[in-house]
């Protein structure tokens, strides 16, 4: 299983509009992606309501996780997003 670790870099957290563009960027990955807080129970990072449901707030560390093949490159991809507090996600890393 491919993980990253990282912490949010949108002030507001994972709430609304970066919850959004999350949301955009984990289902165009193409891969079943969770994410968790850092101890918490993963949840499908494709879905809006359980996205918000973790309530990660700014500079909170979160864990991304998937099982499928290409994983790492997709994963790293979201990290950064994530990371950054992007409002789109990158082309490459």
């Amino acid at each position: 299983m491919a993980e990253r670790r990282v912490n949010v870099g949108w002030a507001e957290g994972l709430h609304a509009r970066p919850a959004s563009i999350f949301v955009r960027a984990a289902t165009a990955s193409g891969i079943p992606v969770t994410i968790a807080k850092a101890d918490g129970t993963p949840v499908n990072a494709a879905s809006m309501l359980a996205v918000l449901g973790l309530g990660a707030q700014g500079g909170e560390e979160i864990v991304l996780a998937s099982e499928a093949e290409g994983a790492d490159i997709a994963l790293d991809r979201l990290a950064k997003l994530v990371a950054e507090g992007l409002e789109e996600l990158p082309e490459t890393v």
